[in-house]
């Protein structure tokens, strides 16, 4: 995804640095793959733009294009790669500098490097903050490079710069600067992952759990709402092992009881929470906290207790099912969404069943399913039990075809309902539409409530009455005010 930048610096400063020229150079970036990367991606504009360099939204003309890739599984590394060798044919067009950052850089970069000569730099997913040193490091080198015959060129081998165990952690001094809507920002709370899950290379590629303090987190949500925010999604690999790795030992619930005395900010959404790691001190404050959206994304990958135990998660069965409940007899107005990994190895026909009952008991609100894909490095892919693609793809499509009816019964059941809706801008598919989303949505992964007759701005909040709905969207008129 190209970026555009929508907001000023959260950490002022901006002065060019003598080593830059009176022409400060172009840049332009482009991040992929989960919103953890899209806050990394945020915070080296921010490093770019205090160093003085100006970030432009087209590749033409860019004298350095940043590419920060995913590595997470085969489609994002395709994706990956496919970005770069795109962004790499702007060599043919003058651009001085291809830096390729994140996941795909980490794990690959020997194999990137020699692959693709075109790459300069690589950083790995925690080195981003020395993006802008990178980014003009030997400018010199850098024009005899360009002016030198191409098979010299060729024999330039991109500069590998990745820590091997990432360590680092953005806090609340480092400057960001938000992409897309103002009035939503992901806040990461930690980084890495200790959890030993057989299909992940997440601890590989991001490193061990590192929390940010209380006081980092609050300061930085404190900074956004001041600029306008008034939507924050919290992420992490895990939510709920939030503060475990420091040794005054946070806990998320103390968090959100902190964050919720944050005047403007209107919901704080969770995402990424691990099925065993509740508490009641932490369902209490989801349930009693106004601000915290009445929303919880917990992904649970299966039902089966011979697949868990196959996955390593680390619970039963019977942990879920008494999680579920207990969530929705707390929590007035719950909306639950959960990812499931279909045709892992030794996944039977008995065992997927299992979990087409599940998800046709639990009737979650939102639910998304994704065939399993091998990653090189981890337990899962030395096992055996291989499941057929054709049959893992059949089985993807059954539960979301499930999903589907059940998505679209919950929506049905909120027609002729008033919600409180977030606007987010103009809607996508027309001009005469507003769109926005209501606590149930989360953005860009759960739908929209689409909404006519609406002239308010983005970041605005409405009342709306649903009209009508599909499986995954609402349609809704607006209230007057009274």
């Amino acid at each position: 995804m190209p970026v555009s930048p929508s907001s000023s610096p959260s950490s002022p400063g901006r002065e060019p640095p003598e080593a830059l020229a009176s022409e400060p150079r172009k840049v332009f970036f482009v991040s992929l793959g989960c919103p953890k990367n899209r806050v990394d991606t945020e915070v080296m504009l921010g490093h770019v733009d205090r160093a003085g360099y100006d970030v432009v939204y087209e590749p033409d003309g860019a004298d350095v294009i940043v590419v920060n890739t995913c590595g997470f599984i085969d489609a994002a590394k395709e994706e990956s790669v496919d970005t770069i060798l795109e962004m790499a044919e702007y060599k043919k067009d003058g651009l001085d500098r291809l830096v390729v950052t994140g996941c795909l850089a980490q794990r690959y970069a020997g194999e990137l490097a020699k692959e693709i000569p075109e790459i300069d730099h690589l950083l790995g997913s925690a080195d981003f903050a020395r993006i802008a040193s990178v980014i003009d490091a030997n400018p010199e080198a850098d024009s005899a490079a360009a002016a030198a015959p191409s098979p010299a060129r060729k024999r330039l081998l991109p500069v590998i710069d990745v820590t091997q165990t990432p360590s680092a952690l953005y806090d609340h001094h480092s400057p960001r600067i938000l992409t897309g809507g103002r009035h939503s920002a992901y806040v990461k709370i930690a980084e890495g992952c200790d959890r030993p899950c057989a299909f992940c290379i997440i601890p590989k590629l991001r490193g061990p759990q590192r929390s940010r303090s209380i006081a980092s987190v609050v300061a930085e949500v404190e900074a956004l709402a001041a600029g306008g925010t008034r939507e924050i999604n919290l992420i992490a690999q895990d939510l709920t092992r939030y503060g475990v790795d420091r040794p005054e030992r946070p806990t998320l619930a103390a968090l959100l009881s902190a964050l919720g005395q944050i005047d403007g900010i209107l919901w704080l959404r969770l995402h990424y929470t691990y099925p065993s790691a509740f508490d009641d001190k932490l369902i209490d404050v989801i349930a009693s906290e106004p601000r915290v959206a009445k929303y919880i994304d917990v992904p649970l990958q299966h039902i089966d207790d011979s697949m868990l135990k196959r996955m390593r998660r680390g619970h039963s069965a019977r942990v879920t099912h008494e999680l579920i409940d207990k969530l929705r007899a707390r929590i007035d107005g719950l909306v639950l969404r959960t990812t499931l990994i279909v045709g892992h190895p030794g996944e039977t026909d008995d065992a997927f069943e299992r979990l087409v009952d599940f998800v046709a008991e639990a009737r979650f609100e939102r639910l998304g399913a994704f065939t399993y894909s091998t990653e090189p490095g981890t337990a899962s892919a030395t096992l055996d039990g291989a499941v057929d693609p054709e049959v893992a793809a059949e089985r993807r499509d059954r539960l979301m075809a499930l999903q589907a009816d059940i998505s679209r019964d919950h929506h049905e059941s909120l027609v002729g309902r008033e919600l409180q809706v977030l606007v987010d801008g103009v809607s996508d598919e027309s001009d005469l539409l507003m769109q926005g989303r209501w606590y149930g949505q989360a953005p860009e992964i759960d739908g929209s409530v689409y909404l006519a007759d609406c002239d308010a701005s983005a970041g605005a909040t409405v009342r709306a009455v649903v009209t009508d709905c599909t499986e995954y969207d609402l349609v809704a008129r607006v209230e007057p005010d009274a």
